[in-house]
């Protein structure tokens, strides 16, 4: 069975609505047929609350230690009491063709060991290897007992462990912005970080047992999707225009160029250099939307205009994504 596509949508700059993008992306995914597993992988759980009622969340983590567990604790916390990662952990279904491994706050102990662990693999210690791509390893677990087209990524916005092990066991990331300047200063940070981490991966790979589970180490950067953009009419603002024209330079000169740095494959797909998509401030909707876990273009409230230009939007994210992967199902 060929693996799914993994995805990161992937900004360590706080609110551009990464989580909200995430979810429905996956969304739009499925109403286009496809089947996509979300991971969870932010300790502050914003996709799990997102998706699943408070009550279901709380049995969940109540839940996560035993036997049956099903978040991402469930998962890896044999890895962190020196065990093989567990052979399954079954997600929860979040609607049709969407399922979801649940987050989970004690990740916070996770990403300390995965610290370790990643100086441990510079070192060639096989348990510090192990851990490293341990969610990498119960993904592929999950999707050879189910199989999945998609895997998207839900992480922390910080430069930590935990953003690491998931961008690098990603095929592709998709950089959620907002049209600010913090953003756009934000840019070179990424383009720094993921150039060390891959170089670092590197060296581990080149120095790891055959026979041991890596991470792949080479997303390809898809481009960039801005949120939340001043708007005049159907036209950008000036000050957002400004700052979109600034966005797609930083993007080629700061993360781009970084990711060429690794392999002329990591270059974006050929497009030029507009974004994959512009959200609209769809703020009241979307919290709204998150209280009741639907898509965006299903919620309650709102114009039928505002769910259309929603559902469109998505749908136009959804259907790049299904045209640059190249997923046949």
């Amino acid at each position: 069975m060929p693996g799914p596509a993994r995805i990161t949508f992937f900004n360590h700059k706080g609110d551009v609505g990464k989580t909200t993008l995430t979810a429905n992306v996956a969304l739009a995914l499925a109403a286009r047929g496809k089947s996509v597993l979300l991971v969870d992988g932010d300790p502050q759980c914003g996709l799990t609350s997102y998706l699943l009622p408070d009550e279901t969340v709380d049995d969940l983590l109540n839940e996560a230690d035993g036997l049956q567990g099903r978040t991402i604790w469930s998962a890896v916390k044999p890895v962190l009491d020196g065990e093989r990662p567990r052979r399954s952990v079954a997600p929860v279904s979040v609607g049709a063709r969407v399922a979801l491994v649940p987050g989970d706050i004690r990740l916070f102990s996770f990403e300390r060991f995965l610290n370790d662990a990643w100086a441990g693999s510079l070192r060639r210690r096989l348990d510090a290897l192990r851990a490293t791509s341990s969610i990498s390893t119960f993904v592929s677990q999950i999707h050879g007992q189910s199989g999945y087209d998609f895997v998207l990524f839900d992480s922390g916005s910080n430069l930590g462990p935990l953003s690491r092990v998931l961008l690098l066991d990603s095929d592709y990331l998709v950089i959620p912005v907002a049209s600010d300047v913090l953003t756009v200063r934000a840019l070179s940070t990424l383009g720094q970080a993921a150039s060390k981490w891959m170089s670092d991966a590197d060296t581990i790979n080149a120095i790891a047992p055959d026979d041991m589970p890596l991470l792949k180490a080479k997303p390809i950067l898809l481009g960039y999707i801005l949120q939340r953009f001043g708007t005049s009419g159907r036209v950008l603002a000036s000050e957002a225009d400004a700052c979109v024209s600034e966005m797609s330079r930083r993007i080629r000169d700061d993360v781009a160029l970084a990711l060429h740095q690794h392999g002329e494959s990591l270059l974006p797909a050929p497009r030029d250099d507009s974004p994959i998509a512009q959200v609209a401030d769809l703020a009241s909707l979307v919290q709204v939307a998150r209280h009741e876990g639907v898509a965006i273009w299903e919620c309650s409230e709102g114009t039928p205009a505002q769910r259309h230009v929603a559902r469109r939007t998505f749908a136009h994210v959804a259907a790049y994504l299904e045209e640059v992967v190249g997923v046949q199902r």
